[in-house]
């Protein structure tokens, strides 16, 4: 059987008004005009078919209606807010669920991961990488960390790093019998290839160089695995900043020439715009923009909201590279 309820807002308005004998203090209290609350009563009373309050010229009385509708009204109220209290606690400890696309995870975010976990031991972070988008319906992840450019409907999406694109290459290569010392030594190298949307043709054409076979080379379809083979001397990687930047820092790998594009797209911090407000989630936002502000190989980064990111014109889902 369906329950037969008048609406939240008005019973907030009575118990308040009842608590305080006073249109006027209730209204301060729920921040809102006196008016509201004399609206919201009025609109009580009319669904409940009987008057809860006497008006008086200086005084404002509760009927016996109102005086034995008040006990149950504040309990239940009571009841709620503690119940939500409690969903809020929950909320703030226990599993936070990540996705990500497994480059990042790999070459950015693991390796920063213990520094989140130290400042919230209350939390058991779960790391899902996966080079599709999530579906927050369907699935049980607190937020992602995706790859795009920032326009999934439904979704508040805030830029967190651009990234430069430049080639890198093992030391070795800088000594060997073909030293890469200018960019038309490339073309004695092997080229290695991602799918990212900046391609050794359009460095290429950037850094002037003529005649170089850019299609040549293997290519990898995670861009974690395109590194490794850089590091280990496969050939020469055309590199997104932020996936490099710790690899180019511990000497794996170098970076070449003065040539750079800057890249297409962007990280962007996304979930649907209520889940900002949930505590663990603000937790690892917080602490994300905090990493990615001391990072040198990241832009800086700005918020879009679910309805610029449902008009944005570029494409709207892009997978890991």
């Amino acid at each position: 059987m369906a329950r037969r309820l008048p609406p939240l807002n008005a019973l907030r308005a009575f118990e308040s008004a009842a608590r305080h004998l006073s249109f006027t203090k209730a209204a301060e209290e729920l921040h809102v005009t006196q008016a509201a609350v004399s609206h919201q009563i009025k609109g009580l009373e009319e669904w409940l078919g009987m008057p809860l309050f006497r008006r008086m010229n200086r005084a404002l009385i509760l009927t016996e209606t109102g005086q034995s509708y008040l006990p149950p009204v504040r309990d239940a109220l009571d009841t709620l807010s503690h119940a939500t209290e409690r969903l809020f606690r929950m909320d703030g400890s226990g599993a936070l669920t990540i996705s990500t696309m497994p480059s990042f995870a790999a070459k950015w975010l693991v390796m920063r991961l213990g520094r989140f976990q130290a400042r919230h031991p209350e939390l058991e972070v779960r790391l899902h990488t996966t080079p599709q988008l999530v579906d927050f319906t369907q699935q049980d992840v607190d937020i992602g960390i995706r790859f795009g450019a920032g326009n999934w409907p439904g979704l508040r999406c805030e830029r967190l790093m651009t990234e430069d694109i430049y080639p890198v290459c093992s030391p070795s290569l800088l000594d060997g019998p073909r030293p890469l010392c200018c960019p038309e030594d490339l073309r004695h190298h092997t080229l290695l290839h991602d799918d990212y949307f900046i391609t050794w043709g359009t460095w290429g054409e950037a850094a002037g160089i003529a005649g170089l076979d850019h299609a040549r080379g293997p290519r990898f379809d995670d861009s974690a695995l395109l590194l490794q083979v850089a590091a280990e001397g496969g050939g020469v990687a055309l590199a997104r900043g932020v996936l490099v930047a710790d690899d180019v820092a511990a000497g794996r790998l170098v970076r070449l020439f003065d040539v750079h594009l800057p890249g297409n797209y962007a990280y962007y911090v996304a979930a649907p715009p209520h889940y900002f407000s949930r505590p663990k989630v603000k937790a690892f936002r917080d602490w994300l923009f905090e990493e990615a502000a001391t990072d040198p190989a990241a832009g800086h980064s700005r918020t879009l909201s679910a309805a610029e990111s449902a008009t944005t014109s570029s494409p709207d889902a892009l997978t890991d590279a």
